[in-house]
């Protein structure tokens, strides 16, 4: 749903049928009550959930949660849990709000809906990165409002440490309501045996390595096909290249025609090598050409993520974009000169150091270049309403996405961390913030609302 939200072509948003109720009311008209506010939201022909009640003391909230735990599965909508208000608006506005959330409501989560089922299998899939997975695949089975037929193992100490085996019957659920998870085994079946994770990978054959401390195995060949169809996915996504419209079934079949054989061979395509393909007309080629060329031009953040780097997300790539400013400068980087910046250990300083170090990224580098990407370097802004600030981000905020927040700090001179140390000036707190509202607070880091943002700037 928030994707549709911020996609800018109408016709694909009006594709994906979204709804939404609407819960608050803001303007001239002011209800003295919740209820009035829903009866207001009605009368203006705004959709309203039907399924509110105004309680009237704490044993009806709590049979209402309890009415609500059981039939919340039949739904046609998926919801993980009830949000308790008090009803009266001038006391909301005497109760007041934290930084953190309202005084005046609270949001009370269902327990996680389980079930039981038989593991059916253990396959193992490969990542991006190399790193090998464990997948249970299960016997189907009906779990918050969908059918659930495998469930992450996450690693090989994960399977151990719960002794999962082929054949077992297990207990799932989904972590968040949405990601399917084995909790724990209920029985053993009589000739299961314990699962080892394999000492070649699954879909190249070439050797796996696992390193001292961490519990990851990997694929330590690079030409598996896996790793290069993975690579090429993160090129392509939205946060990287965005090459709408081109899509992984389509970065598979280029693969497996011989087409391309790394990121830099996509800008090489011409439609007459796609028109002749399974499925593929005249305009379907000339539309996927079109995508590719127009995202030749990328931000220097943007061009990091892409390239894949391990340990390097979007917050990490923004970091270094915004202290090195220019790719030249990140690829002569040191060790010591990337722990410098806040939020970046050993570990994440030395995955980027190695992967600018390496001969065969560097040749990838030089190519993208060479058939017409242009990185956009970071221009520093010194006289900003926020230069010299530093930053950080939590919880979720209402107007706009943390994305745009940072982009917004960013364009007057502030910095944007990913961590919460004594250099932080702020920490703008949205709904359900995490850790780092704790962190601040210990800090005494001064907390601020997305409001008091606002006012900043």
């Amino acid at each position: 749903a928030a994707g549709t939200v911020r996609q800018l072509d109408p016709k694909i948003a009006s594709e994906r049928k979204l709804s939404s109720f609407f819960y608050d009311l803001l303007g001239d008209i002011e209800p003295i009550s919740q209820v009035d506010m829903f009866k207001e939201l009605a009368n203006l022909r705004f959709k309203v959930n039907p399924n509110f009640k105004l309680c009237k003391n704490e044993i009806e909230v709590k049979k209402f949660i309890e009415e609500w735990g059981i039939k919340s599965s039949k739904l046609p909508y998926a919801t993980d849990g009830i949000v308790v208000k008090v009803n009266d608006i001038n006391l909301r506005e005497k109760l007041g709000v934290t930084a953190k959330s309202p005084r005046w409501a609270v949001a009370y989560k269902f327990p996680a809906e389980q079930a039981e089922t038989v593991v059916e299998d253990i396959i193992v899939q490969v990542g991006r990165t190399g790193v090998l997975t464990p997948v249970a695949e299960l016997r189907a089975v009906s779990l918050a409002g969908s059918t659930v037929k495998r469930a992450t193992l996450h690693n090989a100490d994960e399977v151990k440490r719960k002794d999962i085996r082929v054949g077992d019957t297990v207990l799932v659920q989904k972590a968040g309501d949405i990601i399917p998870e084995v909790i724990k085994v209920v029985r053993h079946s009589q000739r299961s045996q314990s699962w080892e994770m394999p000492n070649k990978c699954p879909i190249c054959g070439g050797a796996i390595e696992r390193i001292e401390g961490e519990v990851a195995h990997r694929c330590i060949n690079k030409d598996c096909f896996v790793i290069r169809l993975r690579n090429l996915e993160h090129f392509i996504s939205r946060d990287a290249f965005d090459m709408e419209g081109v899509g992984v079934k389509n970065v598979e079949l280029f693969l497996q025609e011989g087409l391309i054989k790394d990121q830099a061979d996509l800008f090489s395509l011409r439609e007459a090598d796609i028109a002749g393909l399974e499925r593929h007309g005249e305009k379907s080629a000339e539309n996927i050409i079109k995508s590719i060329q127009s995202s030749k031009k990328i931000s220097l953040d943007r061009f990091l993520y892409a390239l894949g780097i391990r340990n390097i997300g979007k917050q990490t790539a923004i970091d270094l974009a915004n202290h090195f400013y220019t790719l030249n400068k990140i690829k002569s980087a040191s060790v010591d000169e990337l722990m410098g910046i806040d939020g970046i250990a050993k570990v994440v300083a030395q995955s980027i150091y190695d992967y600018f170090y390496d001969t065969k990224q560097l040749q990838l580098i030089d190519k993208l270049l060479s058939v017409g990407v242009v990185v956009t370097n970071i221009k520093p802004v010194t006289d900003g309403k926020l230069s010299g600030k530093t930053f950080v981000l939590t919880g979720t905020l209402q107007n706009y996405s943390r994305e745009q927040v940072g982009e917004l700090i960013r364009g007057l001179g502030g910095r944007v961390s990913s961590s919460v140390s004594k250099e932080t000036n702020y920490l703008v707190a949205g709904e359900n913030p995490g850790s780092k509202y704790a962190q601040a607070k210990k800090l005494r880091v001064k907390i601020i609302t997305e409001s008091d943002l606002k006012a900043l700037i």
